[in-house]
């Protein structure tokens, strides 16, 4: 698996992908939280907490994720090397998790200089020092559960055509689907009391959940679940070919 990983992760950084995913995250989410006039401007809103980089995060990992894992194997398949991957002395999970891991720590990557906005909020804050730290903590550990996800979820896509552009385009669907899908039906007045359950259902209620700073075990299971759901079923998938 290690082999895998580190082959995935070298590719990212041996082309402008990597590099492009961590500048686009870093530029989109600066524009909006320190210079664009909005809502999402911290300087702008009076408080010294990280709300607003949390409100966006999941929208902007929602175009970044499908384009880093769109050519996980769709690559493979168009090259002609899936078979080449398949016949190596590792099994369908170590290839899977290997590939998986490989985009999700270029992510974590992507994220780490963030915490430059906690510090600068830190030290903005009145008095200083005047920042919720249990709920920014528990906001980054939603948003890392949320973009594993977002990678399973994508490298299951990549598995379903040997076109890059199709693998994007599902894994944007399905990944808007199962954040914001449900939270949006959620409020037509036709499911009365089941609103709340349909709404849990999706992403976005497990992800604020965890925002609040209270890391509850059912939003882990709910994350882990859908994590190894689509990691499962990319197994499946790499089975039939292989077959």
């Amino acid at each position: 698996m290690k082999a895998i990983l580190f082959k995935e992760f070298r590719s990212f950084f041996g082309s402008p992908i990597g590099y492009l995913v961590i500048a686009i995250f870093l530029l989109l989410s600066g524009l909006f939280l320190w210079v664009f006039e909005g809502d999402y401007n911290i300087l702008n809103s009076g408080f010294s907490d990280m709300t607003p980089f949390f409100t966006i995060a999941p929208w902007i990992m929602l175009f970044l994720i499908p384009a880093v894992t769109m050519r996980s194997f769709s690559d493979e398949k168009k090259q002609g090397t899936m078979e080449l991957l398949l016949t190596k002395p590792l099994s369908l999970w170590e290839i899977v998790n290997g590939k998986f891991l490989g985009a999700f720590l270029l992510l974590i990557i992507a994220i780490i200089p963030t915490l430059v906005y906690v510090k600068v909020i830190y030290d903005l804050g009145l008095p200083e020092g005047n920042i919720d730290f249990g709920s920014t903590l528990g906001s980054y550990f939603g948003l890392l559960f949320l973009m594993a996800s977002y990678t399973a979820i994508g490298i299951y896509t990549s598995t379903l055509s040997d076109n890059q552009i199709v693998a994007f385009i599902i894994s944007f669907f399905l990944c808007f689907v199962l954040y914001f899908g449900f939270q949006g039906i959620s409020t037509y007045p036709a499911f009365g009391d089941y609103g709340n359950l349909i709404a849990s259902l999706g992403m976005d209620y497990h992800f604020k959940s965890m925002s609040r700073g209270v890391i509850d075990t059912r939003d882990v299971i709910y994350f882990v679940s859908i994590t190894t759901l689509f990691l499962s079923l990319t197994v499946y998938k790499l089975k039939s070919y292989k077959l």
